[in-house]
């Protein structure tokens, strides 16, 4: 189990809702282009193997792209993401439209971004997070800096630091014992 700081611990207890930024977040920031113009994007399945186990730990995770893109919207459906919102620039106006509606308090909601895009969204929640080839100016503004990049485990990391801050480890653990049955 990894150790995570206690004030980062206490930030994430509160969270009920993760947002997430794709490119540099969910995946290494590169975006490939084939030649008849088609998005091509590398995801971590132990980032989604991370988002799964969040939701059935009864934690919501939401999307949060300013660019749009048909393989983030596949991969959402594929993970069972409902909250997608893709294409649009004012983050801030989104997330606080998404606060509002879901009723949330800011510290119950943690985002995980990579930009100067992403810095209004950064500054006003909860648990703030970026991973380490985040654009330098950015980490100022964090509560966490993943150990592991975008796209190669970031999004697990925080995954499962909100399960250890949420008492749920353990709880999803077991879940993947042989005599436990199944759990999902």
């Amino acid at each position: 189990m990894v150790t995570f700081p206690e004030e980062v611990l206490a930030r994430a207890a509160k969270v009920k809702l993760l947002l997430l930024d794709v490119d540099g977040i969910l995946t290494d920031a590169r975006i490939i282009i084939d030649a008849q113009g088609r998005e091509i994007k590398h995801f971590c399945v132990r980032d989604g193997m991370g988002i799964k186990l969040l939701q059935m730990a009864g934690l919501e995770v939401g999307i949060l792209s300013s660019r749009k893109s048909p393989p983030v919207s596949y991969r959402a459906k594929e993970l069972g993401i409902e909250l997608i919102i893709q294409g649009e620039l004012d983050k801030l106006g989104l997330y606080e439209t998404i606060r509002q509606q879901k009723g949330l308090a800011h510290e119950e909601v943690a985002y995980m971004g990579d930009d100067w895009i992403d810095l209004p969204v950064l500054k006003r929640v909860g648990l703030a997070v970026t991973v380490p080839e985040a654009w330098p100016p950015v980490k100022e503004y964090v509560h966490y800096v993943t150990r592991h990049p975008g796209g190669r485990g970031a999004v697990r990391e925080v995954c499962d630091l909100l399960l250890q801050a949420h008492h749920k480890w353990e709880e999803m653990l077991k879940c993947f014992e042989p005599s436990a049955g199944r759990c999902f």
